[in-house]
């Protein structure tokens, strides 16, 4: 991809499209060319970019709202000593950044996209303790007795569009490193609470409550951020409780 020059612009699209939808257009080399908002390995490999897009023109404050309200928990729940974090689907290390500024040093990621890994090293360098780039249900014995060894007793996850963009199947191989009795931060897009989606990560959410493998301990209404149009996008930020692991057959 030719460097970009710093400009991005949104074409008009109906005020409804999905998420999955949205496209911007890029200035590059004195050219427009579109790009998905969600094409995720491009905007990482463009130094700034994905901080310009999501946080600067669209107002994203995901990570910030999931990281206090963790913190307001854990201060509430009086829970003090070490926190040692798993942050999936950690991207360049925006959340990483966020713990660090409440005081929470000991942060291992994971992501999918090996431009993730390599954004988080250009970008935030030492924001981990360590970072696997790859599917979380395919460590290797390597990485997965790292992670055991760092005994983990906290996770985020504030995934970029917040409902499931995160596979089920990866939470619930995050969840089940964190020690029982730790606390799962995450956010979910709030249309995705309705129950009419019996389907992947809204599903399971409702599950792990229903089944008390999770007992809920705050949540919290908040605009993501706008739409390319304009529009507020609504998520519910959630910390939980795990208390005892998720069965990797539990829902289809």
């Amino acid at each position: 991809m030719a460097r970009w020059e710093g400009r991005v612009r949104f074409p008009r699209l109906d005020p409804g499209v999905d998420q999955h939808e949205e496209y911007c257009e890029l200035a590059v080399d004195g050219r427009w060319v579109p790009l998905r908002m969600h094409d995720y390995g491009k905007i990482f490999a463009e130094p700034g970019l994905y901080e310009y897009l999501f946080y600067d023109r669209l107002q994203c404050r995901s990570p910030s709202r999931v990281v206090g309200l963790l913190d307001d928990v854990r201060r509430d729940l009086g829970m003090s000593g070490d926190v040692r974090v798993l942050d999936l689907g950690a991207g360049n290390g925006i959340v990483a950044e966020r713990l660090r500024s409440r005081g929470i040093t000991d942060v291992w990621g994971v992501d999918l996209l090996e431009q993730a890994k390599a954004a988080a090293e250009r970008d935030r360098p030492g924001m981990y303790r360590g970072y696997v780039a790859g599917d979380i249900c395919s460590l290797t014995e390597r990485e997965r007795q790292m992670l055991i060894d760092a005994r983990l007793n906290t996770m985020t996850c504030v995934a970029a569009l917040g409902f499931g963009d995160i596979p089920h199947q990866a939470f619930i191989a995050a969840v089940n490193l964190i020690e029982d009795g730790g606390l799962v931060a995450f956010n979910i897009k709030e249309a995705f609470l309705d129950t009419k989606y019996r389907f992947g990560f809204s599903h399971l959410i409702r599950t792990v409550f229903e089944q008390k493998l999770f007992r809920l301990e705050a949540s919290r209404r908040y605009v993501h951020r706008r739409s390319s149009q304009g529009v507020p996008l609504y998520y519910t930020a959630m910390v939980a409780t795990k208390l005892r692991h998720i069965p990797v057959d539990l829902i289809d």
